[in-house]
């Protein structure tokens, strides 16, 4: 079998991996560790723990166990001391006191739950994301960043993880021996992006054999990426890898509902944006198509970063199909 490796973080790893995973195929999840808002922001706080989840949600999507135990995971208590947390973080959290690791704790979980593949958090090491601005104004942490508005409008001056994270070794091996690399979708600059920082990803996604794919995002984010087209997205990743090394794009050609267009609009969230005549060459090939969901999304009203999540998506099969067909063709 093909293997592949996906790097994101969040929901937008959630649905790739959905699709994902109805295919035979070797998967391997590279998640991002550098969350601390919400639920996760609190176990980090509160006990130490490294961030559950992203970690989660992405052994939710693997996991072939019953819908019961999907739907547990997920679980976010509405009342008392628990209020806003999810079932799986905390289950996630006990299993790393555990066993005295997290990344131990992550492979006893994907037993428990009947995962196909593997999970595997980019490093094993207690870390957050930060962000200078070109003001001087420094960000601590994705929750701060996330919620900043003018990162674009001031620029960035640099964007590193403190302490310094080395990769996880596992993450590193499964890159190397990649058939298919899958990028997004995500959130830029707290779920992508921490990814690179972390030392030793970048210099082995250069030096995999792997054929690279990005997955744009179908919505910019206010103060971050409201002027990227997609061209610009590709741009940001490859200078994080530090080459060009995308050598796929998948982009979506149908249009959400009007009246979702129209919220996030309101919030200066627009759709990305693709111009063919911007550049007359390039190294990526993009394949354009109809890879939105028409799912209608509920959250749970206890979730405290709900008012955040995305209700414009990828559609977890048709999105999967395309990146299978350009398996096939690596």
């Amino acid at each position: 079998m093909k293997n592949i490796v996906t790097i994101g973080g969040g929901t937008g790893s959630f649905t790739l991996l959905s699709g994902l995973k109805k295919y035979p195929v070797n998967i391997s999840a590279v998640v991002s560790m550098a969350d601390d808002g919400g639920s996760t922001g609190v176990l980090r706080d509160e006990l130490g723990v490294l961030p559950p989840g992203d970690v989660r949600q992405c052994l939710v999507a693997l996991s072939e166990s019953s819908a019961m135990l999907r739907e547990l995971m997920n679980y976010r208590f509405e009342n008392g001391g628990l209020k806003g947390h999810s079932f799986g973080n905390i289950f996630l959290s006990a299993l790393e006191k555990i066993n005295d690791n997290f990344a131990k704790g992550v492979e006893e979980a994907a037993k428990i739950l009947n995962v196909k593949g593997e999970v595997i958090p980019v490093t094993d090491e207690n870390t957050n994301l930060y962000m200078e601005l070109k003001n001087g104004k420094i960000l601590q942490g994705e929750e701060q960043i996330n919620h900043n508005f003018e990162i674009e409008k001031v620029g960035i001056e640099k964007i590193y993880l403190k302490p310094p994270a080395k990769a996880n070794k596992k993450a590193i091996q499964k890159i190397l021996e990649a058939d298919l690399i899958i990028i997004g979708p995500g959130n830029h600059y707290c779920s992508i992006i921490p990814n690179f920082l972390v030392q030793g990803i970048s210099k082995a996604i250069r030096k995999s054999k792997a054929k690279v794919v990005y997955n744009c995002n179908l919505v910019n984010k206010k103060g971050h990426t409201e002027n990227f087209t997609l061209d610009n997205y590709i741009d940001s990743i490859n200078s994080y890898i530090g080459s060009e090394r995308i050598d796929f794009v998948t982009f979506n050609t149908q249009k959400p509902d009007p009246k979702l267009i129209k919220k996030y609009a309101d919030q200066k969230e627009l759709l990305v944006e693709f111009h063919k005549n911007d550049r007359s060459k390039r190294n990526y090939r993009i394949t354009r198509a109809n890879i939105l969901s028409d799912k209608k999304l509920k959250y749970s009203k206890s979730d405290a970063l709900a008012a955040q999540r995305s209700f414009i998506r990828h559609d977890s099969d048709k999105l999967a199909k395309i990146l299978i067909s350009l398996l096939c063709k690596s």
